[in-house]
């Protein structure tokens, strides 16, 4: 009865904590501004499902998407099983569906089975990243604690994965030998391979099960919490943010309704302005994006496949799609967390741009698209830059030289070169 009221505890204080990091990750994202993706409900549902569910991007790179769909399919099937152990811990049962008979040994083999692929991907997963080193996983922005990040979720992976192994190693031996409480259920394929490795005693075998079956919730539990704090939070947000992808055709930039207005009003004096939201033009800080950039920074799995693609950076210069999600996901906690500490409205002096992403990195990008294009998960980064853009050409006058000598042009001469309309032509001219 003690171990049924500790377990009814953790698992209520485990949701719980869970929710209470979520809402303020939910409060953190609503920061932004409006943004209507609530069209198209058909198209937006199969984007989820093509994208989300069945992971049709990943497979531009076939050797890590299929060791994810490994852990994407083991992690969905397996805790499956968590309702079992949900039920047998708050009811002191044990293997309380095995009345299914056929089908419950088959589940049982079939969880094994991928068990052991998601205890080896995580393996080779971690082989690649700490060892081959691959260059994707590397970058100015990838410091300390996001290359931490991924090696302690894998490492608990492995170890999640392990425990399940050698808990049904230990049923089954338990099972074998009799002992009350053990029913005979479930089939081990995988498992069966470790019984030698245990101990022969019915005691040692006791308690081992139910150690590894502790291990095994907590560490769920556990896992669970650390999502909010997490890059592994895409395991939560991957089906929202797809479904909320831009439906639009890449590279259509969003008008500003203000700016049309006041074009509009120019061409023809009759114009009746539409209503317009008279903010700041174009994005200094993360309350200035939209809810749907800041879900993008939450969702990014730091996987590098966008920078892998940026021709800028791949010709040196400073931008790197992912470090420009990174910085926009700590620049939004960063506020989210001044909010908890004092109130709405506190002003810390910072700003995205300048303190988290410098003007160089804005003014590299080329606008191809690449990065938005090779993101698993459908996340924006050129959404962000173009934000940032606006406000240094709109709000401050800042732009390189380069560009106010085009822009200049294309205001003088209707064109991004130098030379008069009148003297376009000239080329085709007769000697």
């Amino acid at each position: 009865m003690i171990a049924q009221i500790l377990f009814i505890v953790l698992t209520l204080a485990a949701i719980a904590f869970f929710g209470y990091n979520a809402k303020k990750v939910i409060r953190n994202i609503r920061l932004g501004r409006p943004a209507d993706r609530f069209d198209q409900p058909q198209k937006r549902f199969m984007t989820m499902m093509k994208v989300a569910f069945g992971q049709t991007k990943m497979f531009f790179r076939p050797i890590p998407a299929i060791l994810h769909l490994f852990v994407y399919a083991g992690f969905v099937i397996i805790n499956l099983e968590v309702l079992e152990i949900v039920i047998d811990g708050a009811f002191g049962t044990h293997r309380v569906f095995n009345g299914l008979g056929g089908l419950y040994n088959g589940l049982i083999g079939a969880f094994e089975i991928l068990a052991f692929t998601v205890w080896l991907a995580c393996v080779i997963f971690l082989i690649r990243r700490n060892i081959l080193k691959l260059k994707r996983f590397s970058g100015v922005e990838m410091t300390s604690w996001p290359k931490s990040d991924a090696n302690y979720i894998l490492t608990a992976e492995i170890l999640l994965m392990s425990a399940f192994l050698l808990m049904n190693a230990a049923d089954a031996k338990l099972q074998t030998m009799g002992v009350a409480h053990y029913v005979t259920a479930g089939a081990f394929p995988i498992s069966q391979f470790l019984q030698g490795l245990l101990p022969n005693s019915a005691e040692g075998l006791v308690m081992l099960e139910r150690g590894c079956w502790w291990f095994h919730i907590i560490g769920i539990f556990a896992f669970l919490n650390y999502l909010p704090y997490s890059k592994h939070f895409h395991i939560m947000l991957a089906f929202p943010n797809t479904w909320f992808s831009n439906l639009n055709p890449k590279g259509e930039f969003n008008n500003m309704q203000s700016v049309t207005n006041e074009v509009k009003a120019m061409l023809d004096p009759s114009f009746t302005p539409e209503p317009a939201d008279a903010g700041r033009f174009g994005a200094k800080d993360v309350n200035d994006l939209s809810w749907v950039n800041l879900m993008n920074a939450y969702t990014c799995t730091e996987c590098g496949r966008c920078t892998s693609v940026c021709p800028a950076n791949i010709t040196g210069k400073l931008l790197s799609p992912r470090k420009i999600m990174m910085d926009t996901r700590d620049r939004v906690t960063e506020v989210g967390n001044n909010i908890d500490k004092t109130g709405n409205g506190f002003d810390d002096g910072k700003s995205l741009i300048d303190d988290y992403i410098s003007r160089e990195e804005i003014w590299a990008c080329t606008s191809c698209n690449a990065c938005v294009e090779a993101c698993p998960v459908n996340i924006d980064p050129l959404a962000i830059i173009i934000e940032l853009r606006r406000y240094a050409v709109m709000e401050e006058s800042k732009s390189p030289a380069s560009l106010n000598a085009m822009m200049g042009n294309v205001e003088n001469n209707g064109a991004p070169w130098k030379y008069s309309p009148a003297d376009r032509f000239n080329w085709a001219k007769e000697n």
